[in-house]
């Protein structure tokens, strides 16, 4: 009452009748809807709706307490200052980074190995999904500020400009922490590679600090999550004038959960920290000596790490500094833009840049572990001395692809020498009546038309064992040259008889032969002679 008395309307022609920017309005109407006139911004409002009451806005009032052609205190009255062509420049940036992540997580993301228990495909892509989450934050935040700048009273710009940007804070933390967390899980993997039972198998300090870290970090990124977002965001568009900026907006920008909120973001950072640590204590060379394991340490630390993590720090640090300081606040309306884009927007937008940068130049983990098998294979080839001994084509798996399991084994029978599949040569061998075989082929006939067993083929058959004759005159080779065909003389099968008879093999049953009874027998020495 007290307030609605110190702005009361101003007087009209009569007891009924106000004049606002030259327009009369029934005193009474206005009354009635609770429609309070402020004069230091001319606007007029009952809570529910504004409107702007100077210059050339002149709404008119109907009896039923509605305004018609009349301009909401939301409009975008002022031009676009500093605040929002910064925030156009950063929008920018953060979509531009959003290009180079799903290149990035394309190359980093795809797998050429079989996917290990040990270590998942999924750590090595959080840091680029993270880096797609503060791009979005940082795109809705930077374009609000737009509107903030241009709207002649604060409303839902400002709102999405702060809840944006203080989701973004948490975001940015798991992207450097990722990326900290799966650069230690990748130097275990190479050590596992090389070596498994290098690292030890039980659950020792290593692998409960790697248990641990997680959580505690996610706890802390989860508590700064919990204390600046889940609240009423309404209390920042409050800065019409000095008085609600003093009562309203300030306190409730430094009220004790932004305060809390920036504690834990601190305790996330040490945390990060602690992991980089950890990675280069257990998955890195040792070195004896204060002097040797500092520098050591530094040596080991990747060079996106020199800048990613220090610049986190400034991200921390202005959330520390905007909780108790008003001033450098980025909910504050007018306040100076290059300490909130300075110290939060750029930071985040250099983290995504470099770790975009970093993994261009990096390979895909999978080819570099293939790489590097190669490389021990070549080094131990060397030490058999086998580097550069050249391998028969089945050696390379690659010569696979596209065959099916019965076109791979008749390769491989190809690779021994046994020429196309024996079936061709079933004719041939089969104990059937006589048969005319193909040129070059195991069988032929005299002129007595009896079946001989004559092996004229050029080259031998791995499959079948030579015929043991003493003068090797049946077909045979004689120093690698073939010699003609002939039909074999009496003493020449008697000898081939008592061989026969010595192996236990008999001629009077034509089951216990692969040939016929007046050839040669053959000695199976594979399933594909069937």
């Amino acid at each position: 009452m007290n307030i609605r008395d110190a702005l009361s309307l101003p007087s009209g022609d009569n007891a009924t009748d106000t004049l606002i920017n030259t327009i009369h309005y029934n005193s009474t109407t206005l009354n009635y809807w609770n429609f309070t006139f402020y004069p230091g911004n001319g606007t007029i409002s009952n809570g529910s709706s504004c409107w702007l009451v100077f210059d050339a806005y002149k709404p008119l009032l109907l009896p039923n307490g509605t305004f018609i052609n009349a301009t909401t205190c939301y409009f975008p009255y002022y031009s676009v200052s500093s605040r929002g062509t910064l925030g156009i420049v950063f929008s920018s940036l953060f979509a531009f980074t959003i290009m180079l992540t799903i290149l990035n997580l394309g190359k980093h993301g795809k797998l050429y190995l079989p996917q290990e228990k040990r270590f998942h495909a999924i750590g090595r892509r959080w840091q680029w999904y993270w880096m797609f989450f503060v791009a979005g934050c940082g795109i809705i935040s930077c374009i609000s500020a737009i509107d903030v700048d241009r709207d002649y009273l604060q409303g839902t710009a400002i709102v999405l400009e702060n809840f944006f940007f203080y989701l973004m804070v948490p975001g940015i933390l798991a992207v450097v922490w990722e990326g900290v967390r799966h650069w230690g899980s990748w130097q275990e993997r190479q050590i596992y590679d090389r070596e498994p039972f290098s690292l030890p198998q039980k659950w020792d300090l290593r692998e409960q600090k790697e248990f641990y870290l997680p959580l505690v970090f996610y706890l802390f990124a989860w508590l700064n999550f919990f204390m600046n977002i889940p609240r009423t965001w309404t209390s920042i568009q409050s800065q019409s004038d000095n008085r609600m900026t003093n009562t309203i907006a300030k306190p409730w920008a430094q009220d004790v959960r932004f305060k809390g909120g920036a504690i834990f973001a601190c305790l996330a950072w040490l945390t990060i920290l602690v992991s980089l640590q950890h990675s280069i204590h257990f998955y890195k060379p040792r070195h004896r000596g204060i002097f040797n394991r500092t520098v050591g340490f530094f040596r080991s630390i990747p060079i996106q790490f020199y800048l990613t993590i220090p610049i986190l720090g400034l991200t921390v640090g202005y959330a520390v500094a905007s909780a108790w300081t008003w001033n450098i606040n980025i909910g504050r309306l007018g306040g100076d833009s290059a300490w909130y884009y300075g110290m939060g927007y750029a930071p985040a937008i250099a983290i995504l840049f470099i770790n975009s940068v970093a993994g261009i130049f990096y390979p895909n983990e999978d080819k570099a572990l293939i790489r590097q098998r190669v490389q021990r294979g070549h080094s131990i080839d060397e030490e058999l001395g086998l580097y550069g001994a050249r391998k028969p084509a089945w050696w390379k798996p690659v010569a696979d692809y596209g065959h099916t399991t019965e076109q791979r084994l008749k390769a491989l029978t190809t690779e021994v020498g046994g020429g196309r599949a024996t079936a061709n040569n079933i004719s041939e061998t089969i104990e059937l009546n006589p048969m005319p075989a193909r040129p070059g082929g195991f069988v032929a006939e005299d002129e007595g038309g009896n079946v001989l067993m004559a092996a004229i083929k050029r080259f031998r058959d791995p499959f079948k064992d030579e015929v043991a004759s003493p003068k090797k005159a049946i077909a045979g080779f004689n120093n690698g040259q073939e010699e003609e065909q002939r039909p074999l003389r009496p003493e020449e099968r008697f000898e081939i008889d008592e061989q026969e008879r010595r192996r236990g093999l008999s001629r009077n049953d034509s089951r216990d032969s692969t040939y016929s009874i007046g050839g040669t027998p053959q000695v199976v020495k594979s399933m594909l002679d069937f």
